[in-house]
């Protein structure tokens, strides 16, 4: 790949973060690190600095700043806090959001309104702040790559010509066209630590279980998400956003081999599907390659032990949060930030032992019956609503609060 592509990795220590220098090192020289960041993890930037050389990198809490300063070596500028984080959005190529959580709204924003590619595996901000990220997609070279391996698989799927071919801010919430040719996306969800169990049988899970995911290695919020469906949930709704396909389109089928991230279904009955050993590298590596591929083999198969496929539909009464969040992607607005907000509040206080794993369902329900719709035209106005969701959020945990 000529010339060497500049890469700017937000989100570096997190678990996608390292893996996509596990690609840049294994790329030879293909790409080049021009900026890290993190939110608070000094020691773990301070030894990617070392290794990788950015020309910046960026610390989320401002209070470690100085710390971040004496731990990396002398002429590598240092920016602190949620500004500083999303500044790194206008260094680089390619920018990689691979920040936890709507935390990432800013370094996406930044790239597409500075016409870079974005690389997005940080889903939440454009489930959230769909109007505001589609309106900066539309700046001349902006480009998102998903890296989510679904989306990934549908991007794949389609021969990437929609995301690169369709003139943003024509489709649904101002994003791309679909496509008469495509009847179906359909996403594939593991099932997580949970399938096949009963909402009875899940009333007394800990933390511990729900954190065992059978396939992928995560953080803590998304293999939390993964169990309770929130993610497939919130994959959707970037489905939706990402391909303008409507909601009636978008399918979501347990498949707990994870072998088969997501499939396209065409209008003659063809499907095309993309199939790979669970490895997210490959969804990684193909975001900062793009429209090349890289030649290290990432999730290669040895066909000659998949002995089988299975499929079956998912269980909305017992992973009630997979309804929830199509309910409100349809709602469209700012219902998907609140939806995301009450999420995020819920599953922080379940991780902290305060409520029930039923209780991340519980409360995003109450929340979002308290939704009072906005506009959302600037960022402004999305962390605006995620504030109010926040606090509506809050209140509702105390109905389910276990340390009171």
């Amino acid at each position: 790949m000529t010339p060497v592509r500049g890469v700017s990795i937000v989100g570096s220590t997190g678990s996608i973060g390292l893996q996509a220098l596990d690609v840049v090192a294994a790329a030879r020289g293909a790409f080049r690190v021009v900026a890290l960041g993190a939110n608070r993890s000094v020691g773990e930037l301070a030894r990617q600095t070392a290794a990788f050389h950015p020309e910046v990198v960026a610390i989320g809490d401002a209070a470690l700043m100085a710390e971040l300063v004496a731990a990396v070596p002398r002429g590598v500028e240092v920016r602190a806090g949620s500004e500083g984080l999303a500044s790194l959005g206008e260094l680089g190529d390619v920018v990689l959001n691979a920040v936890v959580g709507f935390a990432g709204l800013g370094v996406t924003v930044r790239a597409l309104r500075t016409g870079r590619w974005l690389a997005l595996a940080n889903k939440e901000s454009l489930v959230a702040g769909a109007p505001v990220v589609q309106a900066v997609r539309a700046r001349p070279g902006a480009e998102i790559i998903p890296v989510d391996s679904e989306h990934c698989a549908i991007h794949q799927c389609l021969g990437g010509r929609r995301l690169a071919a369709l003139a943003p801010g024509s489709g649904p919430s101002g994003g791309p066209t679909p496509s008469a040719d495509v009847a179906r996306l359909i996403l594939t969800a593991s099932g997580g630590p949970f399938r096949g169990r009963t909402a009875d049988e899940l009333a007394a899970v800990t933390v511990a279980d729900a954190l065992a995911h059978p396939t992928w290695q995560m953080g803590p919020k998304i293999t939390i998400d993964s169990s309770t469906l929130m993610n497939k949930g919130l994959e959707v709704i970037e489905a939706h956003e990402l391909f303008g396909i409507e909601y009636d389109r978008i399918e979501v089928v347990v498949h707990p081999q994870s072998v088969v991230h997501s499939m396209v279904e065409f209008c003659d009955g063809a499907t095309i599907a993309q199939l790979s050993q669970p490895d997210m590298r490959l969804p990684i590596g193909y975001a900062l390659a793009y429209p090349e591929r890289l030649a290290e083999p990432y999730g290669r198969i040895d066909w000659r032990e998949i002995a089988r496929l299975d499929f079956a539909a998912p269980d909305p009464g017992t992973f009630r949060c997979l309804g929830l969040a199509v309910g409100a992607g349809r709602a469209g607005g700012s219902a998907p930030a609140w939806l995301n907000a009450a999420n995020e509040v819920a599953v922080g206080a379940f991780l902290a032992g305060r409520i029930s794993w039923a209780g991340i369902a519980a409360v995003v329900e109450r929340t979002l019956a308290a939704h009072e719709p906005t506009r959302l035209v600037e960022v402004e106005d999305v962390l605006a609503a995620d504030a109010a969701a926040r606090a509506v959020a809050t209140r509702a945990l105390g109905r389910e609060d276990r340390s009171a």
